[in-house]
């Protein structure tokens, strides 16, 4: 394939150009189990550097302040270059991650630019408010950028987590310093490297390479940060809340871990409810925050749904994230696999039903069956972990009281899915559902990225994507004036 040749990025990048450091910390194939190269981890000094550039950028472009349309046509012209570049972005994105070459071109690249359109045209149409007051005086709330905005994004969606984050700070006016995962750092940057081709002055995007204790911390503690986002696990989103808490208080946006109930209905359609629990645990090999990993089925129809599930669930075959036909993701790393399958075994040693599944495929690289596992109770870890691999639980109820008593989980609210027919128990369930999001006779996000998300209990804090997202990246200034 055309530029696939090119050398993968080693070094960050600060201030529009590579900063080059010994190499510290391999980056590993999933697919294959092998090595594919190495990055350097930047320390509390590397940091201070890149955050020192994301203000003198700032300062310089006046990008906070220049006409709003400017940051728009800017923004727009990157989301441009990212689909031109579309076959360079799913390569890197592929060699590295979960992500198969072939959704990662037509689905990861194209929703990310799509994201940046989408912050973009806030810029121009979201700004502050004029309140009532007394005639004799004049009050208004201004908002503004916050600055400099620390990201940290996870390893399961690189392209598109960036755009979670770079799209809206940009459009508000910040300049952002981001840390991707140390397992796949590779699109990241050279998105970065488009922002500058695109016209997006150097310096306001500034990616630095390293790990969470380290790196992340020195992100998250830097007294020059001015809010901090963050995708990734409710350990780790802990972890930083109490670093903030410890070296200055500060926003921040935390978009932390899941496990989602899937909940379904006597009266539900069964063909469609089967596609959607398959479509809401095994695309990505489960990788993904709000994967529905608990079924819960109403007891008359649950020998028939468990069948069909079984069936799709057996279909899966494992593929290199390279191969040019899109297969079974691999799991991210082999360290993962073994967690997933201890949870797993840990399950049935307590007494559960493996229905499929229930191990690693035969064959190099990291890759896990689908597996269906019943007769688990509320204390089993296969339900009260998060897995993150391509394992759900089944578990049948009785009632509607029952089905909610089921799906409420002591830990996590952050996504649910409810098949039925009858509009009056939809409407009835989704207030009682604890979650940030719920689906209806479906599961899983679409491209309208105006519906935020969020999560409830330890999912987390704040929201990204939609409206919210945006107004997340701007602080508010109340103005009163006697005339």
């Amino acid at each position: 394939m055309p530029g696939f040749d090119a050398p993968l990025p080693t070094g960050h990048f600060i201030a529009g150009r590579t900063v080059t450091a010994p190499a510290e910390i391999d980056v590993i194939s999933p697919s294959t189990g092998q090595r594919i190269g190495a990055i350097p981890r930047a320390d509390a000094a590397l940091v201070d550097e890149a955050v020192q550039a994301a203000r003198a950028a700032r300062e310089a472009s006046n990008w906070g302040g220049i006409a709003p349309r400017e940051r728009v046509r800017a923004m727009h012209a990157w989301a441009d270059l990212i689909e031109a570049e579309a076959e360079r972005l799913a390569y890197l994105e592929a060699i590295c991650s979960s992500r198969p070459l072939a959704q990662a071109k037509t689905g990861d690249v194209m929703v990310t630019a799509e994201q940046i359109r989408f912050f973009a045209e806030f810029a121009d149409k979201e700004g502050g408010d004029l309140v009532p007051t007394a005639d004799s005086a004049f009050g208004f709330i201004a908002d503004e950028p916050y600055g400099v905005i620390g990201a940290i994004t996870p390893w399961n969606f690189p392209m598109s987590m960036a755009g979670w984050k770079l799209g809206p700070a940009l459009a508000a006016g910040n300049a952002v310093v981001l840390k991707p995962s140390e397992m796949t750092p590779y699109s990241t940057l050279y998105m970065a490297e488009l922002s500058v081709r695109a016209g997006i002055p150097a310096g306001l995007i500034n990616i630095v390479l390293g790990d969470g204790p380290i790196t992340g911390t020195a992100i998250t503690g830097h007294p020059q940060i001015d809010k901090v986002s963050f995708t990734g696990s409710t350990r780790a989103g802990a972890a930083i809340m109490e670093n903030i808490a410890r070296t200055g208080i500060k926003p921040m946006t935390l978009e932390l871990g899941g496990k989602s109930p899937m909940v379904v209905f006597a009266d539900a359609d069964l063909d469609l409810a089967a596609e959607c629990l398959d479509r809401g645990i095994m695309p990505n090999a489960g990788q993904f925050c709000v994967a529905g990993s608990r079924i819960l089925v109403e007891e008359s129809i649950a020998g028939s749904l468990a069948e069909r599930l079984a069936a799709r669930f057996a279909k899966y075959r494992p593929e290199d994230t390279l191969a040019p036909e899109a297969g079974f993701s691999p799991i991210i790393s082999a360290g993962q696999l073994q967690r997933i399958d201890g949870i797993v075994q840990a399950a049935v040693g307590q007494g559960a039903e493996l229905l499929c599944g229930g191990a690693p495929f035969d064959r190099e690289g990291s890759f896990y069956q689908p597996t269906l596992i019943a007769n688990v109770t509320q204390d089993s870890p296969a339900v009260t972990q998060e897995i993150f691999g391509p394992v759900a639980t089944f578990q049948t109820f009785k009632d509607e009281d029952e089905a909610m008593a089921l799906a409420a989980h002591q830990t996590y609210g952050l996504a649910a899915g409810l098949f039925t027919r009858d509009l009056s128990r939809a409407l009835r369930l989704t207030r009682r559902l604890e979650a940030g999001t719920v689906w209806v006779n479906r599961y899983g996000r679409t491209r309208d990225h105006i519906l935020p998300t969020g999560g409830w209990k330890a999912s987390g804090l704040g929201k990204d994507l939609g409206r919210e997202a945006f107004l997340a990246n701007r602080r508010t200034k109340s103005v009163l004036i006697d005339l």
